[in-house]
């Protein structure tokens, strides 16, 4: 699978919503770890935004940008996501 692609893929999600780890590998038909390893190694999160890609159980996971999740955090708020009790409601889903 070329990550690449993957990565390509993040800029289809639209602003105010987040997709899941599994969506995207259902999509690709890849295992949800290619996906987070396509994640990890984006040189270009202003282009790509992995910040959108949560867990499946709707956990915010890690984040490899500066600061980590609190940076994710952020982000997500900036584009007008609710984080409750850790978690991305499911209307936030694509």
């Amino acid at each position: 699978m070329n990550s690449q692609k993957i990565l390509e893929h993040l800029k289809t999600i639209p602003k105010g919503k987040v997709t899941t780890y599994k969506n995207i590998a259902n999509h690709f038909w890849v295992h949800p770890r290619a996906v987070a390893s396509a994640m990890k190694y984006n040189k270009h999160p202003d282009i790509y935004p992995c910040y959108k890609v949560i867990s499946a159980d709707r956990k915010l996971s890690g984040y490899s940008a500066y600061d980590g999740v609190s940076t994710k955090i952020q982000k997500l708020q900036s584009d007008g996501i609710d984080i409750v009790d850790g978690k991305i409601p499911e209307k936030y889903i694509v």
